[in-house]
């Protein structure tokens, strides 16, 4: 049993699905970084049946053992020097991550769940954490580091007081990855707050020197963006905060513009920094 003592850590969703092991190999680089652990969470959903088969509750918890096990040796394997703590809970897995989730950094799904996996689309559990967490959420395509040296990092910008936090937390992703950094905001921006942007921006580039950031004026959406250069994107960094909330980013509408690609999403933010 883990000590429930709140704790900073790095609480990855865990369903069995390959997707969920590429979000536990993606959170490692993150947990060392912060030099905090990395939570494995295995959530159980209770069953509706009124009187619970003990033979069907072992083979749930064996299951639940196993994919932990599989996502547990796939992080060692990389021989990181990061801490691992398990947590098999039997919950509603929406409510358990949200609530696992409170004292962490971050939280960390798969894009393709495990009921989903087959049909291509984003798990509707990494749609409702996203909407919903306290701490930023990663939604993770795949883990395919040695792709991501020339691929951008991408930082959507609105009008939001909570803007400044979604671009450093943007630009700290792009540092750690070497990579190059496009900003984009809105072509239909007034003037002045695109002035007062210009400005941030320019002295953002002054205390990364050693990125390669360019802002983007976008005439359409985002996904419009994302859709035409999703092969050049590892990671697009938006905040909770965006007009319209996340959900077309994360929901049908953004599966459909990184369907095959690796990009993954970083939905930052919180709302306890709004």
């Amino acid at each position: 049993m883990l000590d429930r003592t709140p704790t900073p850590c790095i609480v990855v969703g865990i369903d069995g699905s390959p997707s969920a092991v590429d979000a536990a190999l993606w959170a490692i680089d993150e947990a060392v970084e912060r030099d905090i652990p990395l939570r494995l969470v295995y959530v159980i959903e209770p069953t509706e049946e009124a009187q619970i088969d003990p033979q069907d509750e072992a083979r749930r918890i064996a299951t639940a053992e196993v994919a932990v096990r599989y996502a547990l040796t796939a992080v060692e394997s990389t021989e990181r020097p990061v801490k691992i703590e398990i947590e098999i809970l039997q919950a509603r897995p929406v409510q358990a991550l949200l609530e696992a989730s409170q004292p962490a950094a971050l939280l960390c799904v798969g894009a393709r769940g495990l009921k989903h996996a087959t049909q291509g689309r984003i798990g509707s559990t990494a749609a409702a954490v996203a909407s919903a967490a306290r701490c930023p959420v990663a939604i993770v395509r795949a883990h395919r580091p040695h792709r991501n040296h020339s691929r951008a990092v991408v930082i959507e910008i609105h009008d939001t007081a909570g803007g400044g936090a979604v671009l450093q937390r943007g630009l700290d992703e792009a540092r750690r990855r070497g990579s190059p950094v496009r900003v984009l905001t809105p072509a239909r921006m007034y003037p002045e707050v695109h002035a007062q942007w210009e400005r941030r921006l320019a002295e953002w580039q002054r205390r990364y020197p050693d990125l390669d950031i360019t802002s983007v004026r976008t005439q359409g959406d985002t996904l419009d963006y994302v859709t035409a250069n999703a092969d050049s994107i590892q990671l697009l960094v938006a905040g909770r905060g965006r007009p319209g909330g996340v959900g077309a980013l994360v929901g049908a509408p953004g599966n459909a513009a990184l369907r095959d690609t690796d990009c993954s999403i970083l939905v930052c933010e919180p709302h306890n920094a709004l």
